[in-house]
């Protein structure tokens, strides 16, 4: 009995967003994809034979909670990391990754800079924010505006994200007109809208406070009868959305990741998610679905070695559930990326708030 090898279970560590102040309802979509996926590569017969284990923690939005759980998940010997939808928690997470040389695939982040340095530990499935939001810019030049206001928050995400729309913007003709929310009430932020001839007020700010309130108002103001609200970051996404606004929130353009239609793996995937979580699954939730369908293929390929893990970003061809996965180095930004990931400009349907109109796409 001496001479047995105990067959240790292959690990990935989880950083999901699960209680508030985090995005809770993102948090619980990117779960129920990365679930999914682990549920389908066991009843495929696992890693080498054995099951594969997700080993979940939750970061509720905040970046050291984050940072403690990747050394936690370090110690339980996972042989890489996946998930995170807040960037800035995202941020500190990769680069605690990168400091103790564990793999970490981010899902759902869109920072540009997601570690300070270039790294070959972190790798990303969402497109950076630059690409993301320039095609947002793109689109709003498309549909008439270059008067465009931003109700903001301090972050760096939402810094990050005014910068992005005024650089690309100001060659153009468009003027951004910065709005501080710490500063401005609802009513007056309206008034600012006003006085700036504002045609766009775009909504840099958390959800549901205080993007529903400034919402309310300014659906409420005559005033303000033909200016479009948009969302770069995507809070209309969610069926919360939809239920605290019901018709209000409908028609405001925010940015997704999922192609115009699917193919036979999407397709497949979006009806599992569907039963799981009993609603329409956002794209956050093919994002955690693709994240281990990547790491699972590399594990089945390279083993639980951390170093041969992130050795294996460049060599990745994977079919993902929107298109063929693989990982580049892209100017600009510090992690591997997936330089194809299809991006939609879209919104509710003011005829009925469950479907999606596509205005937009990259």
């Amino acid at each position: 009995m001496s001479g047995m090898v105990t067959q240790v279970r292959p690990r990935i560590g989880a950083l999901v967003p699960l209680t508030r102040p985090g995005w809770v309802e993102a948090g619980r979509h990117l779960l129920a994809g990365l679930e999914l996926a682990v549920r389908e590569v066991n009843d495929a017969g696992g890693i080498a034979g054995r099951p594969l284990e997700l080993v979940v923690r939750d970061t509720a939005a905040d970046p050291q909670r984050a940072a403690a759980a990747v050394d936690e998940l370090a110690a339980l010997g996972v042989a890489a990391l996946a998930g995170e939808y807040h960037s800035v928690v995202a941020r500190t997470a990769a680069a605690r990754a990168d400091a103790i040389g564990l793999p970490f695939l981010c899902s759902s982040a869109v920072l540009d800079a997601l570690t300070e340095q270039p790294t070959e530990w972190v790798a990303r499935l969402a497109p950076p924010q630059s690409r993301g939001w320039q095609t947002y810019a793109d689109f709003l030049l498309g549909a008439g505006h270059s008067r465009i206001a931003v109700a903001a928050e301090p972050s760096v995400y939402w810094a990050s994200g005014a910068r992005i729309l005024r650089d690309h913007l100001a060659p153009r003709g468009g003027t951004v007109i910065e709005l501080d929310m710490r500063a401005l009430t609802p009513t007056a932020m309206c008034d600012e809208l006003v006085d700036h001839r504002a045609t766009a007020l775009l909504l840099l700010v958390g959800h549901p406070e205080p993007a529903v309130p400034i919402v309310k108002s300014v659906r409420r103001d005559q005033r303000l009868a033909e200016i479009m609200i948009g969302a770069p970051a995507g809070q209309p996404e969610f069926a919360e959305w939809a239920t605290l606004l019901g018709g209000d929130g409908a028609a405001i353009p925010f940015l997704r990741y999922l192609p115009e239609r699917f193919g036979p793996l999407g397709a497949r995937v979006e009806t599992a998610l569907r039963e799981r979580l009993a609603e329409a699954p956002s794209f956050v939730a093919f994002e955690g679905y693709d994240t281990v369908a990547v790491l699972a293929d590399v594990l089945r390929s390279h083993g639980t070695d951390r170093a041969r893990v992130a050795e294996a970003w460049p060599r990745v061809e994977v079919e993902g559930t929107r298109g063929q996965i693989q990982f580049s180095r892209t100017p600009g930004i510090s992690v591997w990326q997936w330089a194809r990931t299809p991006i939609q400009v879209v919104d509710r349907d003011p005829a009925d708030l469950d479907r999606f109109r596509i205005l937009h796409a990259d």
